[in-house]
């Protein structure tokens, strides 16, 4: 109901008789039932039990309906909707080498943005209202996030086999296009990973992203076997590799992590930067990776675990409702206790710990100790 007749003060939106799903920093849940949240100037400005007299634009009835902060997809490649199932049961590195990677040299801007607006509407379905991208012809992503209304990080991925060009049109995309779209949009330099990208490359990105207040958006240490290499060839593990290269000392969002290990704990714990893993457990499932995102161990050292889908060409979806589900199943049998990780703590992960992933500055609501992201009422 949109009432005319009220003043230029008034809220943009009032929500009521809702049950309000509120959690806090101590992944703490509760459900207020009758509950009236006040949209002002497109950010949520209380959350309060019964009704309240406020004047507004529009007034949603939602009586029968839960109301909760939106889902964070923190790390996915939106385009690659148009890939679902271009490569299944094969080993990852025939994955990437004889479909994947072909297959993308070949795509179009147009290709991209069609891609972009298909896991757009698929993640909204899913209550996702933000995303972290990494990804190319991420200009044609851009306009299809301010048109859609999501807000999202967009980095234009680059390898060091494209020569300077490769990191220097990553920076122009990001100091042109962060936000815009009413601030929706924030960007982030997108080197591809360790293995992709050289030190020197690697070095001078750390030096930009500082330069210029830029995050970074990486895959590292994406599974055992490159950990494993990486110390064979250079004597350091991926992340050390990070360390070295001054990326960490930086804000950084590690895709994946799976290959962490005990000695890089330290490392990580001891970064200057604000450091954050995005976890997507269907794609290792996929790939029968013998080891998954330690959430536990990271949390141990303060470093926030968002949650993720990547790519549908690896996951075969954009469901973060999944990669809860599955973040807890497994957890449970990698750490063979039932009483870790809870669908609360996931529910944490997919929502506050992903909005600190990406870098999103949360209004806190002072209802309890109930923090809930800007996002679409």
């Amino acid at each position: 109901m949109v009432d005319s007749s009220v003043s230029d003060s008034s809220a943009d939106l009032v929500i009521t008789g809702c049950t309000a799903l509120v959690h806090d920093d101590q992944e703490r849940i509760g459900f207020d039932a009758d509950a009236t949240i006040v949209i002002r100037d497109g950010v949520i400005e209380s959350v309060r039990t019964g009704p309240a007299d406020v004047d507004a634009r529009e007034v949603i009835d939602a009586r029968g309906q839960v109301a909760m902060p939106g889902l964070i997809n923190c790390h996915t490649h939106s385009a690659m909707v148009t890939l679902r199932g271009v490569a299944e049961d094969v080993q990852t590195d025939e994955w990437f080498n004889d479909y994947v990677w072909p297959t993308e040299s070949n795509l179009t801007e147009t290709d991209v943005e069609l891609g972009a607006r298909l896991a757009c509407a698929e993640m909204i379905r899913g209550g996702v209202t933000t995303f972290a991208d990494h990804y190319f012809s991420m200009g044609a992503v851009a306009a299809v996030v301010a048109e859609t209304g999501m807000r999202a990080q967009l980095g234009e991925a680059f390898f060091s086999s494209q020569g300077p060009e490769g990191r220097e049109r990553s920076l122009r995309f990001a100091l042109e296009r962060r936000d815009p779209a009413d601030g929706r949009i924030t960007t982030a330099l997108a080197p591809h990973a360790p293995y992709t990208v050289d030190d020197a490359d690697l070095t001078a990105t750390a030096e930009l992203a500082r330069e210029d207040g830029l995050p970074i958006h990486i895959h590292a240490s994406e599974n055992r076997d490159q950990a494993a290499v990486s110390l064979a060839r250079l004597g350091v593990t991926p992340i050390e590799v990070l360390q070295r290269t001054g990326i960490l000392h930086a804000d950084v969002l590690i895709a994946h992590g799976t290959g962490i290990l005990d000695r890089d704990l330290p490392v990580l714990a001891s970064a200057t930067g604000r450091v954050a893993v995005a976890s997507a457990p269907r794609g290792y499932l996929k790939f029968a990776w013998p080891t998954t995102t330690p959430p536990r161990a990271l949390s141990e050292i303060g470093i926030p675990v968002g949650l993720a889908t990547d790519g549908a060409a690896s996951n075969n979806s954009l469901d973060v409702w999944e990669s809860m589900a599955l973040t807890a199943l497994i957890q449970k049998s990698t750490t063979g206790d039932p009483r870790w990780l809870t669908s609360r703590q996931a529910l944490h992960h997919a929502t506050l710990q992903s909005a600190r992933a990406v870098g999103l500055d949360l209004e806190e609501v002072e209802h309890g100790r109930v923090a809930l992201a800007r996002a679409h009422a």
